[in-house]
């Protein structure tokens, strides 16, 4: 079945502004084997297997949220997008979507976020003293206040609407009005795009040291772990890992970051790569229009074969008065073959 042509690209469209240098581009990488981007089976299926979040009963989308009927600017495309759970955040709404094209080729992973979500949000305060009354389930529609990073953060866990050709599983989503250490203070989001099952992150305890080995070769180019060892890995999310070379870990301005992170989902001592993970300031998102594209270091393997992505980008919809954050340009890859249990 041929694509729609609509749908084939939005990149003639995007005012695509510089991207961040500072991580290597696919087409630099040269030691890893590609394949053609595999053409998965059948198009976007219904939601995941995983614990769906409770539907947001507020919001300019009604309690469902969008649905795939919706087009409205154009973006994400109708049609071919699934969409997820909306949850409440701020004074708006939040929603997950997977976008395929009708043979079933990844396009995107995304939130969608309502511009009004990015005011009324909780404070540290509002967090801390919510108790039992109120932010008490990530998987709920208020998520959950949980001490995150030294910190305190309103934490969601959002299926994504699930496609055959790519890992991805679910969105961790973190509002963090205070940051958190080692130099993001700014209130920012935290943005993970897992792919492990939600029980699986869900059980991660932290901060800790690692208990395994993370093979150099899993390590995306550029990147390095913390040199904080006995804190590297992170409740509900992992460890994490940065280029040294942003402008944040030198001095200069936090506003929208690419972290990598990795996990040890069998407890075999061998951990892989389990998150991708752009990390925006508030006030980035409130400024910002246009496209802002950018690249997404490569590892020299992964683990598995599947569809990855090779860019992240952080769109303004301004007929829908909404942000979109997606992972995108999916390249199939070799992987090492490991058995996941």
């Amino acid at each position: 079945m041929a694509d729609d042509p609509q749908t084939i690209s939005d990149e003639s469209q995007d005012r695509t502004t510089t991207a961040n240098k500072t991580t290597r581009s696919l087409s630099g990488v040269g030691r890893r084997s590609f394949l053609q981007t595999v053409v998965a089976t059948g198009s976007v299926l219904g939601a995941s297997g995983q614990v769906i979040a409770k539907a947001n009963k507020g919001g300019k989308h009604g309690s469902n949220g969008r649905n795939k009927t919706d087009r409205s600017a154009g973006f994400p495309p109708a049609g071919i997008t699934e969409w997820g759970p909306s949850v409440s955040l701020g004074n708006g709404a939040a929603q997950t979507f997977t976008t395929a094209t009708p043979s079933g080729k990844p396009k995107y992973h995304g939130l969608y976020l309502e511009r009004d979500a990015l005011e009324g949000l909780p404070s540290a305060d509002d967090l801390a003293t919510s108790g039992d009354s109120q932010y008490t389930d990530k998987y709920g529609s208020n998520g959950e206040a949980l001490e995150i990073h030294h910190k305190w953060s309103q934490e969601f866990f959002i299926p994504f609407p699930s496609t055959d050709s790519t890992p991805f599983t679910f969105l961790g989503l973190n509002w963090n009005p205070n940051g958190h250490p080692p130099v993001w203070f700014d209130p920012h989001f935290d943005i993970h795009f897992n792919m492990l099952p939600m029980e699986t992150v869900d059980a991660i305890t932290g901060p800790v040291a690692p208990t395994y080995e993370l093979p150099d070769r899993y390590i995306p180019s550029g990147f390095a772990r913390s040199p904080a060892v006995d804190e590297r890995v992170i409740s509900d999310m992992g460890e994490h890992m940065v280029d040294p070379t942003v402008p944040e870990m030198n001095g200069g301005e936090f506003t929208n970051t690419l972290i990598w992170g990795a996990a040890d989902p069998n407890d075999d001592g061998i951990a892989e790569l389990s998150f991708v993970e752009p990390m925006i300031t508030q006030s980035f998102l409130r400024d910002h229009s246009g496209v802002d594209r950018r690249s997404i270091a490569q590892p020299d393997s992964y683990a598995r074969p599947a569809n990855y992505p090779t860019e992240y980008t952080v769109r303004d919809v301004p007929n829908d008065d909404a942000i979109v954050v997606t992972i995108e340009n999916f390249v199939a890859a070799d992987g090492d073959n490991r058995k996941q249990s």
